[in-house]
């Protein structure tokens, strides 16, 4: 179909009328998605509307010549070359060149001192403030800019603060704010400019120089700067206040002696009216102000405190109820928490008096002179009229009675350290196979990777992902590793290597990666193996590990047959020693085989084949494959739940004269994981 119009498209593009000119040449870059081929043959015609006066034709030329030339890196950096030497008439063009060379600029990295680095500045000094634009926004969005790099488009983006144009003004200073992030010294010059606009009648401007002061001002100016703030803050939207709530947070880490001042700014704030995202800012900034910075725990404490008797968002009231659980009770004076805590049970729903209830367990644990006061709370929630209300208070009652450090922390401190998908598993197989015996909490693996409130809310998703990740990572090797007859009965898995070990270099013929799997008295090797060459096919394969110390390889679980670049995975059982002390060993490996050969173009093996081995890397098993991470909220109720007798102080000498060196040193001595 397209061919039959191919005539009339190429006719089209180079037509004297530039609306049809611009219409097919809008028109082809939508056709190149599933007729590339064709469209390809339409670069004569593209080139030549490229010249045209008209500044839409030639946009658009441009942007055509790119799509067709851009998965050949050499044609691209012709195309750049051609049309960097010769200036472009249409501004729109001038911009979609900039991106295509700031583009190729981030692929490359090698450094900013090539001709592309220069045609990009040279666009700074262009006559459409567009292109100046553009050209300022590609250089502050590049890879390991310096200050030096950045000077000049920080200098014209200072000029467009003052500009009479509110979109130059608002680009600007939204910009800017992007650069205060990374380079805050840099933008540092442009201060007074920003003051200006602290008073733009666009409050977006306004709100935009403000939080960009807040990122690059001096302790002396934030006093100034808050009273500035908290003049226009009831005339933006929510949107803006929170932009304005986490440049208060940057700010205060940067200067942990304001944090009084922020505080109240903050406090105030939480009591004006705004949505759900809004106070969940704000909240998130107090309880992140509050664990990084000591002297600020009790003020932030009492206005979250302030905040719950008056908060209509349940989900941040049980957020709150449990850090003033954690918090509260290493506070100078844990009893004036109580009252606000108390009062969230006579007052609130369900879930808010289930999260008060776990609180106040929590100050009955950790400070003895409240368990008495505590227990009464305690008993009085036994009457209430929701299920989980009571079932806690019960549970907590009775934990406490005991007065028990190994029971607070295991039970009301700490909590369970276990994988939620694992221990849904574990019940739902108890529950299949009737049985007198008790559930043992002990077949259920620990929680891979502690669940750590991050800081910063642009690392908050990355984290969580890597996290979910971790859990079901471990919960597919538990799986796998269960379905296999000669490991179902080696018991819970406690830990999987989060990277493979890699045995061979990945140019060679054979690839094969080891992950450990490390169970209560055995270590299970799963080599992942893949044949790279077309020629062979391979047939029971296995690795034949030996030890240098005291550990036993008990059997081999082989691959039948691992053809042409076809992943394949081995397994080798070796038994922990029993002595304690001996738990660190070498393992030399050799890949073994049997090999047929076979048609490189069929894949048709041979009926005869020979044995053959190669030999792998040595791998190690070290102390930090019997540790796992989990999260201990209270660490000093888990420190002293272990005991003295547990507890031997060493002195170590690290080689490394740097810190880095010595953190790198305890990361392979596995002491820190």
């Amino acid at each position: 179909m397209l061919q039959a119009i191919e005539r009339y498209m190429k006719q089209a593009i180079v037509d004297k009328v530039h609306a049809v000119s611009s219409a097919a040449l809008a028109s082809s870059l939508h056709l190149m998605k599933g007729n590339h081929d064709v469209v390809k043959r339409w670069l004569n015609e593209a080139t030549e509307a490229a010249s045209s006066d008209n500044v839409m034709v030639q946009y658009h030329a441009l942007g055509l010549l790119y799509h067709i030339r851009k998965n050949d890196r050499l044609a691209v950096s012709k195309l750049i070359t051609k049309y960097t030497k010769h200036s472009l008439k249409s501004p729109y063009a001038a911009c979609l060149l900039i991106r295509i060379v700031s583009k190729l600029l981030n692929e490359e990295d090698d450094g900013h001192d090539g001709p592309l680095f220069d045609y990009i500045e040279s666009c700074l000094r262009h006559k459409s403030e567009m292109v100046i634009y553009e050209a300022a926004q590609a250089i502050v969005n590049m890879k390991n800019t310096t200050a030096r790099e950045l000077a000049p488009a920080v200098s014209v983006l200072q000029l467009f603060l003052s500009s009479p144009k509110p979109t130059l003004r608002y680009a600007a200073t939204r910009t800017l704010n992007k650069v205060a992030m990374s380079h805050p010294a840099a933008v540092t010059a442009c201060n007074l400019d920003l003051e200006n606009l602290i008073t733009d009648s666009n409050r977006s401007i306004a709100t935009l120089a403000i939080t960009t002061l807040l990122k690059t001002g001096s302790e002396s100016s934030v006093d100034r700067l808050m009273k500035q703030i908290s003049s226009f803050m009831s005339e933006i939207s929510d949107e803006f206040k929170i932009v304005v709530v986490e440049a208060i947070k940057s700010l205060c880490m940067k200067f942990p002696k304001k944090h009084k001042v922020m505080m109240n700014f903050l406090s105030s704030m939480l009591r004006d009216e705004g949505g759900f995202d809004y106070k969940r800012s704000i909240v998130d900034t107090i309880m992140s102000i509050v664990e990084e910075n000591a002297d600020a725990k009790e003020d932030g404490l009492a206005h979250l405190c302030e905040f719950i008797e008056d908060c209509e968002h349940t989900s941040l009231a049980t957020r709150i109820l449990h850090l003033l659980g954690r918090e509260g009770p290493r506070t100078s004076s844990p009893s004036k928490y109580i009252r606000f805590i108390y009062n969230r049970v006579i007052l609130e729903n369900a879930s808010i008096r289930a999260a008060a209830v776990t609180s106040l367990a929590k100050f009955g644990a950790h400070c003895e002179s409240l368990l008495p006061s505590v227990t009464v709370l305690l008993e009085r929630c036994l009457l209430d009229g929701d299920d989980e209300v009571r079932d806690r208070a019960t549970f907590y009652l009775s934990v406490l009675k005991e007065q028990q450090k190994q029971l607070n922390s295991a039970y009301i401190l700490n909590g369970l350290n276990v994988s939620i998908a694992g221990l849904e598993r574990a019940l739902h197989n108890y529950t299949i196979e009737p049985t007198e015996k008790p559930f043992d909490m002990k077949t259920v693996p620990l929680q891979a990777v502690p669940l750590i409130e991050q800081k910063i809310q642009e690392k908050a998703t990355t984290a969580k992902g890597q996290e979910k990740s971790a859990a079901s990572r471990q919960e597919i090797y538990a799986g796998q590793l269960a379905a296999i007859p000669e490991f179902a009965d080696l018991g819970p898995l406690f830990k999987s290597s989060s990277t493979p070990a890699e045995l061979t270099e990945s140019e060679t013929e054979y690839v094969v990666n080891c992950i450990k799997h490390t169970f209560a008295e055995y270590i299970v090797f799963q080599f992942d193996c893949t044949n790279t060459l077309n020629d062979q096919q391979l047939e029971n394969v296995t690795v034949a590990m030996e030890p240098s110390d005291d550990f036993e390889v008990i059997s081999h679980v082989p691959i039948p047959c691992l053809k042409y670049n076809q992943p394949g995975t081995t397994y080798t059982l070796v038994k922990i020693p029993e002595d304690p002390m001996s738990v660190s060993c070498t393992f030399s490996n050799t890949f073994k085989f049997l090999v047929k050969d076979c048609d490189p173009t069929t894949g048709e093996p041979d009926d005869d084949g020979y044995e053959d081995e190669y030999v792998l890397e040595d791998l190690e098993v070290m102390v930090s494959d019997y540790m796992q991470r989990v999260m201990k909220p209270n660490f000093g109720a888990s420190w002293d739940e272990i005991g003295d007798e547990n507890e031997v102080e060493e002195t170590y000498a690290l080689a490394s004269k740097t810190l880095e060196g010595k953190i790198n040193s305890c990361f392979l001595l596995g002491l820190l994981q």
